[in-house]
């Protein structure tokens, strides 16, 4: 296998557990740790299952992140980002910044300290607000791989 083949597989490789991730996060278990099938602390249910994906999707986007860079400096595709047609590499780009910055800043600076307070105070509201946030994650994540796909594939959106 040479080295675009690797940085390619594990690119998606990381994508699918990442998304994916999110996916099984957003339809199964928000969904199921708002109406406390997973015990009556909601807060607690959540932590659980946050505290056991974090690291996998931390991991996951750095792959994507590391593996997208070198295709990029290695193809030398920088000027796509400056085309019109292209436009699917920065929409990438701009998830993959996005969800980066929750899970490296917004995560553990901002969620670990507001949430449990708000989740106390106003659960109803603080676990629709989360869900609302992760299926819009969860839209644009898979509106851009339909995208990134067909637009890596020479399909052309302009």
């Amino acid at each position: 296998m040479d080295d675009l083949a690797l940085a390619r597989a594990l690119h998606v490789l990381g994508v699918v557990i990442w998304i994916g991730g999110v996916s099984m996060a957003t339809t199964i278990a928000l969904p199921a740790v708002a109406r406390g099938e997973l015990g009556e602390n909601r807060l607690k249910a959540f932590e659980a299952i946050e505290r056991r994906f974090v690291w996998q999707a931390r991991a996951a986007v750095i792959v994507v992140g590391l593996s997208g860079f070198y295709m990029t400096a290695r193809l030398d595709l920088w000027s796509r980002f400056a085309e019109a047609e292209s436009w699917w590499m920065t929409a990438m780009v701009g998830v993959w910044s996005l969800f980066a910055l929750l899970l490296f800043v917004g995560e553990p600076l901002v969620l670990h300290r507001f949430f449990p307070i708000w989740a106390s105070q106003r659960p109803r509201l603080a676990f629709a607000v989360l869900r609302l946030v992760h299926q819009v994650l969860l839209g644009l994540s898979l509106l851009t791989v339909l995208v990134a796909v067909a637009g890596s594939h020479g399909w052309r959106f302009t």
